[in-house]
């Protein structure tokens, strides 16, 4: 296929010596199918944020490092430098999670290089050369259900022992190889210390992760492993070992109506994000992936 002019850069670097066809096209970027040598990679581009879907709220910013005061204040009066700081930033926070995320033994696609808003790394593969299927696409029975929600509660914890929270996994943006879930997608990765919003943020994850499983495993919807994890989090005696039962007893205290109503309103931006992620899978770009051998039967 012709080149997309994002990628004629690495060609003629020699990063990737072809680009042979679309995988997909999301919210926040293209990604391609390109060879490397003798391997087959992807080369996520990066849309233009007037061009992206997601947008970058102020809440996945906070506790995010700038690289000075001048980018600071450029960034926060969102002029021409802010706006492309901002950017710049948002991107390398995928490639920096990534990075991070792949040292602490969390399943993810390993990085390779970031070029000029595009970032080439591993192609997750079915292993029988296809791209692997994204979660929301596989059918499964309740006892692999609940084996995979288990595993993915593992991959949560071993992010926040790192100190990441993904911020928007759900199953459009877990994909399953023959050894089990790849989480992809984390620009929007946000500081589990330095961000306030990091508990809700971990806690919708979880409850994303409950509720697709839920399907097949109802008794998962009334598992509390957020609260669980973040109590052991917060007192510095989460492991990536830490045997979690998935149930949290609430101290007794008033209600917070503040906190209610903030919570309403994150469940309504969450609906609409997974809304448009539905309406994004009805649409997909390239080759209908087949489901992994591990599944099928």
């Amino acid at each position: 296929m012709k080149a997309p002019k994002r990628l004629e850069p690495l060609l003629e670097d020699g990063l990737i010596d072809e680009v042979l066809r679309p995988l997909m096209s999301g919210k926040e970027a293209a990604v391609y199918v390109v060879r490397c040598g003798d391997e087959l990679r992807c080369a996520k581009v990066y849309k233009e944020a007037n061009k992206r879907g997601f947008r970058q709220a102020a809440e996945y910013q906070e506790g995010r490092k700038v690289r000075n005061s001048r980018d600071a204040r450029a960034m926060a009066k969102g002029s021409k430098h802010g706006r492309r700081e901002r950017e710049e930033a948002w991107q390398n926070a995928e490639v920096s999670a990534l990075f991070r995320l792949a040292s602490a033994g969390v399943r993810v696609p390993k990085p390779y290089d970031f070029v000029d808003g595009v970032l080439l790394m591993e192609l997750v593969s079915d292993g029988e050369g296809d791209a692997a299927p994204r979660l929301n696409d596989v059918d499964m029975s309740a006892e692999d259900a609940r084996e995979l929600h288990g595993v993915m509660i593992g991959e949560i914890v071993k992010m926040l022992c790192a100190g990441l929270v993904h911020g928007d996994l759900s199953e459009f943006n877990v994909l399953l190889d023959p050894d089990g879930p790849v989480i992809i997608d984390l620009p929007q990765a946000v500081d589990a210390a330095g961000n306030n919003h990091a508990f809700r943020m971990l806690e919708r994850d979880v409850t994303n992760m409950a509720e697709y499983f839920g399907q097949y495993a109802p008794e998962l919807l009334h598992t509390r492993y957020a609260q669980e994890m973040w109590a052991l989090y917060e007192q510095g005696e989460l492991t990536p070992q830490s045997m979690l039962t998935g149930e949290f007893a609430e101290p007794e205290e008033e209600a917070d109506l503040d906190a209610v109503l903030r919570e309403i309103k994150a469940a309504l931006a969450d609906q609409a994000r997974r809304q448009a992620a539905l309406a994004e899978a009805d649409a997909p770009v390239g080759l209908e992936e087949p489901t992994p051998p591990w599944l099928r039967g």
